[in-house]
């Protein structure tokens, strides 16, 4: 018989068992930080129905979405979590209680060209507030503080959450006599980081059209140290703008409220997301010392989550962060704890007699609670069991010898620091959960402390 290569498919990545303990560990904080918020969790079933999931149809999704057929059934693997989400709602309207709040990890998947970092099958991270006909603006403040919290409980420090209003630049777009011109525009004033500001007047100026006192003005607008200042200079000249401006004062007051630190935000007005589809406040929060990784959280207000099927207005705010490239993120620079305890078990406990039932005994104890227990009743040599532990990275090892079942003891040594201790069988469970439990925890990710 023939032996088939084993292999990944490129773009669809699988991680070793210590990593994977930390993304889950990433994973559960997010949920924790989500469910503090209030947030409800949701699962959708990863594959569709093609013509629900394509329901806006044509562009990129389309060409990018994996499809295929069942018997005489058209389907779709989800390409994202919003559109599974505007169907949920619209689905489930009448038992939806209003504004619904909802977080969502799971998997995702686009048929795209695979690259470093870029991935066909990933983890998205969700959470969406949705309104029945209105929504309030304060749940646009309150997103930054949600950021903010998840990404301080994974251990990241230094990221800054960019804020903006499409109404702002769609309002200062037409003051500015660019209305028309609204998608080059952005496009252009995108790559102000990356080639400055000369090289982005000419564009604007020599191949579209845009007046140089107007492209001046722009770009002296989006440089401002104090954009909200520079700002109030347009107001009362345009009804979109005055509103879109009101609604950014706004959400920057309460974000404060809502503990988010004024260095970890700014205001900035080359932030746009989604032309076609947000329509108020929009976020993309960067890591400061990598910004060449661009956004790894983002997302924004947008006026009818489920335009596509049904007729009711449901407007939302929501954020989504592609888990899967962070993490490979952070562990391509080196920034995942590699102190954190990722072992299968806190406990290892080694028989050494021929008669089992006094370690297996000891286990059921030690399991009870509540702490990871392994039994190891493989035929190996003493160093080899030994080093079964030290390779999963296992922080306790307990003997069970003859003597110390004479003795009701157990002798327990710390893989970490290499003391061993004699503890009475009965008390071996809660003192072990203790030394367990001061090692558990910490977060997945370490920054430089010099940032």
């Amino acid at each position: 018989m023939a032996i088939q290569k084993p292999r990944t498919l490129s773009g669809f990545m699988e991680l070793l068992p210590g990593d994977q303990v930390l993304f889950d560990r990433m994973v559960a904080l997010l949920r924790e930080s989500y469910s503090l918020y209030g947030f409800t969790p949701l699962d959708t079933p990863a594959i569709e129905s093609s013509e629900v999931l394509l329901a806006k149809g044509g562009g990129e999704t389309e060409k990018q979405i994996y499809r295929f057929t069942k018997g005489d059934s058209d389907l779709s693997l989800r390409f994202d979590l919003t559109v599974p989400l505007a169907k949920y709602v619209a689905l489930h309207y009448n038992e939806l209680t209003f504004p619904f709040r909802r977080f969502q990890i799971g998997k995702v998947y686009r048929g795209e060209r695979a690259q470093r970092g870029r991935f066909r099958e990933f983890y998205q991270a969700d959470i969406d507030v949705i309104g029945d006909g209105a929504l309030d603006i304060s749940n646009e403040a309150e997103i930054p503080s949600i950021i903010y919290r998840a990404f301080t409980s994974l251990g990241l420090e230094r990221f800054k959450i960019r804020v903006n209003n499409r109404k702002v630049l769609n309002g200062l777009f037409d003051i500015l006599g660019l209305g028309e011109r609204a998608g080059d525009v952005m496009r252009t004033i995108d790559k102000l980081e990356k080639i400055g500001r000369e090289k982005v007047l000419a564009i604007l100026t020599d191949d579209f059209g845009v007046s140089a006192a107007a492209a001046a003005g722009l770009l002296d607008l989006l440089e401002s140290p104090d954009p909200l200042t520079a700002l109030e200079a347009y107001r009362a000249k345009d009804e979109t703008f005055d509103a879109g401006l009101e609604e950014l004062g706004t959400v920057v007051k309460y974000m404060s409220a809502f503990g988010v630190p004024a260095d970890h935000f700014m205001v900035d007005l080359t932030i746009a997301r989604g032309l076609d589809y947000y329509t108020g406040t929009v976020y993309e929060t960067v890591m400061l010392d990598h910004p060449e990784i661009g956004s790894i959280c983002s997302g924004g207000r947008y006026d009818n989550l489920a335009e596509y099927y049904t007729d009711k207005q449901l407007p939302g705010v929501g954020i989504s962060i592609g888990l899967t490239r962070l993490f490979f993120v952070l562990q391509d620079q080196g920034l995942l704890n590699g102190d954190l305890i990722t072992a299968p078990a806190d406990v290892l406990v080694l028989p050494m007699t021929e008669d089992l039932s006094h370690a297996i005994s000891l286990s059921t104890s030690l399991r009870g609670a509540g702490i990871r227990t392994q039994v190891y009743t493989e035929p190996k040599k003493f160093k080899a069991k030994m080093n079964y532990a030290n390779k999963l990275g296992i922080p306790f090892v307990a003997f069970l010898g003859e003597d110390e079942v004479r003795a009701g003891k157990v002798t327990v040594k710390n893989m970490l620091t290499g003391e061993q201790e004699s503890l009475d069988l009965g008390a071996a469970p809660t003192a072990l959960a203790a030394r367990a439990a001061a090692l558990g925890g910490g977060a997945p990710i370490r920054e430089p402390a010099n940032g």
